[in-house]
């Protein structure tokens, strides 16, 4: 897959989230971002909404990776579980990959890691494909 097209089109947030993607496919996507202090909580660790923003994203793209001609997404279901911190500095690594990719629906789980390998977060969510209106 080009990596630089999806690069290039990611929208407003997750541009300012700094998603870096290093490797794209149908049954996997991964990347990296590196945490900012304006990511982070007072206590200079990611902020949860920052990581689902991060896992949507990824499940997002990876869905869209897999759709038809004409078909678009959406997320309707996103559980998160968090397991530990990332501070700022830290470089925080995304993988995506599919658990069900129906006609209609597709589910995804990121599990986000920090570079030492520790598990941070684990984000199971669920996309609806939808036929693109108008044209």
């Amino acid at each position: 897959m080009d990596i630089a097209k999806w690069q290039a089109g990611l929208p407003g947030l997750p541009r300012f989230l700094g998603m870096e993607f290093t490797h794209i496919e149908k049954d996997r996507v991964v990347a990296e971002l590196t945490v900012r202090p304006e990511l982070c909580t007072e206590h200079n660790t990611i902020h949860g909404g920052g990581i689902m923003a991060y896992a949507d994203t990824m499940g997002a793209i990876a869905t869209m990776v897999n759709l038809k001609e004409g078909q678009v997404t959406t997320t309707i279901e996103s559980k998160t579980n968090f397991f530990a911190p990332s501070p700022a500095g830290t470089k925080l690594i995304a993988e995506c990959v599919p658990l069900h990719r129906g006609r209609r629906t597709q589910v995804w789980e990121t599990r986000l890691l920090r570079e030492d390998g520790r598990l941070v977060a684990k984000v199971t969510q669920t996309q609806m494909v939808l036929e693109a209106k108008g044209g």
